[in-house]
């Protein structure tokens, strides 16, 4: 298994673009790499992009992602209100916003995999693909009801503290979703559990991802 580490600036902070559709995604598809980023790059700069999120969604939107990026060197929380399941109807003002969020210039950029069964995810990942042709797009993966697991080619390991903290700021944060089947603890550790296991990781955890185009 070929290791490497995510790429930073040849001069000055590690720029990551984390892009979500709703309020949890970002959360649920990279927050432990995000958390183990934040350890690893004292000179972190974040922005974090959630597309459909309004009411009580954006402030629990919010609130998780201030959470989660406390003690980065920059962070910036852009919500947009774009209706939830709609976006692929909606198109030039989605496609817009992504544009816009060029200007960051970042070293890495996480959004939804291409495959996921929810038409708003397969969209943001489509206009990610669009507006940043040269830049590392991870894509991460939502645990849900359509069954849509694949067989991810990139893995980063984490050790058992990032991944409950992960999962304890999902299920503080996210009231409107607990009513959910799938939103529950052992989920969510359970995937990472799985993903730690497929790669090797030595804690047994993992959050796993999508990289269509790597270079070395």
């Amino acid at each position: 298994m070929l290791r490497f580490g995510l790429p930073g600036a040849a001069s000055g902070p590690l720029r990551v673009l984390a892009l979500g559709c709703h309020a949890d995604d970002i959360e649920l598809g990279c927050a432990g790499t995000l958390l183990e980023l934040k350890h690893r790059a004292p000179s972190l700069e974040v922005r974090w992009v959630v597309f459909s999120a309004s009411a009580e969604r954006a402030r629990e939107a919010r609130a998780s992602a201030e959470d989660l990026l406390e003690g980065v060197a920059r962070a910036e929380v852009v919500l947009h209100e774009f209706r939830d399941g709609y976006l692929p109807y909606l198109g030039p003002p989605v496609k817009d916003s992504v544009e816009a969020m060029k200007d960051f210039a970042p070293d890495v950029v996480f959004t939804h995999q291409r495959d996921d069964l929810h038409q708003d995810h397969r969209l943001i990942s489509e206009l990610t693909w669009n507006a940043f042709r040269d830049h590392l797009i991870l894509e991460y993966e939502i645990p849900k009801y359509d069954g849509d697991r694949g067989a991810p080619n990139v893995f980063v390991p984490l050790d058992e503290a990032t991944c409950r903290r992960k999962v304890e700021v999902l299920m503080r944060h996210f009231g409107t979703q607990r009513s959910k089947r799938w939103f529950t603890e052992d989920l969510f550790m359970g995937l990472m559990r799985l993903r730690g296991m497929e790669s090797g990781s030595p804690s047994g955890y993992a959050e796993a991802f999508y990289g269509r185009k790597v270079v070395l």
